[in-house]
């Protein structure tokens, strides 16, 4: 693959990440995370610390799962995409829960399986999209 394709897939699938991140975040777990992280949460969202994240994860979905399953089936992006969830999910939820007083356990559970669920997700969507329009 050439540099303009990673570019490719990589825009493609910051854009997959954040239409899928803030359905989840505004709309379906909204009430949940206030439940459970209400007194954690921040007024304002620190939008250059939350868009860092973004970018820095979807170079790892691409890196790990997403350039990989090039010239392969959208199912191999898929089930790297959710491991890689899975793994980067799993760490940030667990630390938390290791180190942070009162960490609710319903939030690890709900997070990991987002993260597993959000990986995939984007790692397949985005495989179909440059395989349909650009591989």
């Amino acid at each position: 693959m050439e540099l303009i394709d990673y570019l490719v897939i990589y825009i493609t699938a910051v854009v997959v990440f954040f239409a899928i991140d803030m359905l989840w975040l505004g709309v379906i777990a909204k009430n949940i995370y206030q439940k459970y992280l209400g007194k954690f949460i921040a007024k304002e969202v620190n939008w250059p610390a939350a868009i860092l994240f973004y970018l820095i994860f979807v170079i790892g979905l691409v890196y790990f799962a997403i350039a990989p399953a090039v010239g392969d089936s959208w199912s191999f992006a898929a089930a790297a995409g959710g491991a890689f969830g899975f793994f980067t999910y799993a760490t940030y939820d667990l630390t938390n829960l290791a180190t942070l007083k009162n960490w609710p356990r319903e939030i690890v559970v709900i997070d990991i399986a987002w993260g597993i669920v959000l990986g995939a997700a984007v790692s397949s969507i985005t495989h179909l999209l440059y395989s349909q329009f650009v591989g």
